[in-house]
């Protein structure tokens, strides 16, 4: 059955003396219901709250950022059998227009009600205590990703959108001062001199990792993308990795109060520097927080971690470790990322 109609057509066979003939042809303008995907992860939040009726009503959805659509993120759900969430956004758009399905799925992980308002406070002053001296910890960690409206999110930022980002946090973060101050380096054409020396600080994102590959996060890859940090390094920010950047503060030795006062500081200082430059400002929503692209990291956004030494669980092997983890709500890492294969 048609919908509206195209166009008209009309037609003749005056030499045989009939009567003209009117064809009308049509098509159907209503958007088309894609085929309902096989989530091979069956027990993620992703096959729980992605129904055949959210799906019919959003899988023709794209965003107006980027495009994105309901199809991309749940990407890692379809593809992979061991997510337990299984959804990105492409942009801050895609919490709005894909509703249906993250409302509910936020709600359950975060633990939160559909009435939640997001709180953040980066007092310094209230951190109490700090880590046992005697403890085998070598490095703290604390970082939190941040967005910045107008450009879509890693999963579905287009190349433009990227590039024009990288600049404007280039020039935004060089244009820091005091302890802050250092220098961009763009993964694309890095000095091998540069690289190396980067890899040996544990401080180089890589490609690779399969979620973010089939998330669309390593489309264009190394372009757009790069590291900065201060003279120090102590003061890190990723750029157009998994969130548009992660802002990063660390020192060897346990003093947590002073790693979050940076931190503190620093975010506030980069929010700052690309305000003054582009009259843009962090994406963060009165319910959820700061926008990230993976809804789990939705909040604050912060994971505070350390470098610590525990030969006695190595030798139990990582799955002993992992197991213990759980245990104490803790994940162990190794060189920065998770024994474990990310799983979104």
């Amino acid at each position: 059955m048609f919908g509206k109609y195209s166009k008209v057509v009309y037609g003749t066979a005056a030499a045989a003396g009939t009567l003209g003939l009117v064809y009308l042809v049509g098509r159907d303008t209503s958007p088309a219901v894609k085929p309902f995907p096989d989530i091979k992860s069956k027990h993620s939040l992703v096959a729980k709250h992605v129904t055949l009726d959210k799906w019919t009503k959003l899988s023709s959805v794209q965003t107006a950022t980027s495009g994105f659509t309901l199809e991309q993120a749940i990407a890692c759900a379809v593809q992979f059998d061991n997510q337990h969430c299984g959804i990105y956004a492409g942009d801050a758009d895609s919490y709005k227009d894909f509703a249906l399905v993250f409302d509910p799925l936020i709600q359950e992980y975060h633990g939160i009600d559909a009435n939640a308002k997001h709180t953040s406070d980066m007092d310094v002053s209230k951190i109490r205590g700090t880590i046992n001296p005697a403890a085998p910890v070598h490095s703290t960690r604390i970082r939190v990703g941040r967005s910045f409206n107008g450009f879509g999110l890693s999963p579905g930022i287009t190349k433009e959108q990227r590039l024009e980002l990288e600049n404007l946090l280039k020039n935004a973060l060089e244009a820091l001062g005091g302890e802050l101050s250092g220098n961009y380096y763009p993964l694309l054409g890095m000095d091998e001199k540069v690289r190396q020396q980067l890899v040996d600080d544990h401080f180089l994102f890589v490609s690779g990792d399969r979620n973010l590959i089939a998330a669309g996060m390593e489309r264009d890859w190394p372009e757009g993308r790069g590291i900065y940090h201060n003279k120090d390094k102590t003061f890190l920010v990723w750029v157009n990795e998994e969130d548009q950047t992660r802002i990063i503060s660390m020192q060897k030795g346990g003093d947590v109060k002073e790693v979050f006062s940076r931190l503190a500081g620093g975010i506030e200082a980069v929010g700052k520097s690309v305000k003054d430059a582009s009259g843009k400002e962090f994406l963060i929503d009165p319910k959820y927080g700061y926008v990230h692209s993976c809804p789990t990291n939705l909040g604050t956004g912060m994971r505070a971690s350390v470098h610590i030494d525990l030969p006695g669980w190595t030798k139990e092997g990582a799955g002993k470790l992992e197991e213990r983890c759980e245990q104490l709500n803790l994940q162990p890492e190794v060189r920065g990322e998770r024994v474990a294969d990310r799983q979104g």
